[in-house]
């Protein structure tokens, strides 16, 4: 569990990382969160999605993957243009620490407490916890959703050659 304090922190950290970038300076962080593992960062503005890039296993420092997934949702995220400074003051951050994954029944995944991720051949997608929610999605929607950002057909989940796992993430960002 990350404690306030590293919370603050992190999200301190994915700002100043975006704005570094976005004044072509080098990022200086003061304080070190400790801990590793998968994470997002998502961008919203307005409300809408911005970019949410992430790794879903990570053995470097918490807070080096924060600044890194924070630049990339920033200006990497295929889906949207780079971010420009006009945006940056009216973006507002969320950062998701992922659990381990666990393989995982259709029947047993809990909407709003599960985040999934479906592999099959060379297809893959996730969808973090907080997405069906964000989006009034039931758990077949939920399935249905992680197939298409899988790039496979709805109901791909059946199929005996998929594979389905889960995690929860810790959820925390901006006011």
């Amino acid at each position: 569990m990350t404690t306030p304090r590293d919370r603050e922190t992190l999200i301190a950290i994915a700002r100043s990382a975006i704005e570094a970038e976005l004044d072509g300076q080098k990022l200086e962080i003061t304080e070190y969160p400790e801990g590793s593992g998968g994470v997002f960062v998502t961008l919203k503005s307005e409300g809408r999605l911005r970019g949410c890039i992430g790794h879903l296993q990570s053995e470097d420092p918490i807070y080096k993957t924060v600044a890194k997934m924070a630049r990339s949702a920033a200006f990497s995220d295929p889906r949207f243009p780079p971010l420009t400074r006009n945006e940056f003051d009216s973006i507002s951050i969320e950062i998701s620490r992922l659990s381990e994954f666990f393989p995982i029944a259709a029947e047993n995944v809990v909407v709003g407490t599960h985040g999934l991720l479906l592999s099959m051949g060379y297809h893959s997608g996730l969808l973090l916890p907080q997405v069906p929610g964000e989006q009034g999605w039931d758990r077949t929607a939920f399935l249905s959703g992680l197939c298409r950002k899988s790039g496979l057909p709805e109901g791909s989940w059946e199929n005996t050659e998929a594979v389905l796992e889960a995690f929860t993430a810790e959820v925390f960002g901006e006011k």
